[in-house]
């Protein structure tokens, strides 16, 4: 709730309604202090050396951000590692992507020790530049 923009007030005044629930203001500011460091433990926490797939896409979200909603992206890098097992590499939350936005994640990814993709997939949202047909 916290990371959705909820003041502590706010979310004293939900678990309440919700659930019947009195918390402190504090135990809400414990809680979320300490899910906050697990968070900023697994952004940096290192990753293979390779990966054979990386899948990277987007979702759109609304997120409030200082008294106001806004749509964002939220980015996603999923690895498949050569055991076939997945792994979330990353979330970033942009507004727009571009070039500098993919050289940040690219860098990170490589900060935290990959070293090689042999297939990175994107989804195009760009309409086909031919028509299927030609190709009959």
């Amino acid at each position: 709730m916290y990371a959705r923009g909820m003041t502590v007030r706010e979310i004293q005044g939900h678990l309440l309604e919700l659930y019947g629930l009195e918390v402190s203001a504090d135990l809400i500011s414990t809680v979320t202090d300490a899910v906050l460091e697990t968070v900023a433990e697994w952004q940096n926490r290192p990753l293979e050396r390779s990966y054979p797939l990386v899948f990277f896409d987007a979702i759109r979200v609304k997120i409030r951000n200082e008294g106001l909603v806004r749509n964002k992206a939220v980015y996603l890098a999923l690895g498949v590692a050569a055991d076939g097992t997945k792994d979330i590499l990353g979330l970033w939350i942009e507004t727009s992507e571009g070039a500098k936005f993919w050289l940040k994640v690219m860098n990170e990814l490589k900060a935290r020790g990959v070293e090689d993709i042999l297939i990175a997939s994107r989804p195009s949202f760009r309409k086909p530049r031919f028509k299927p047909a030609s190709f009959i």
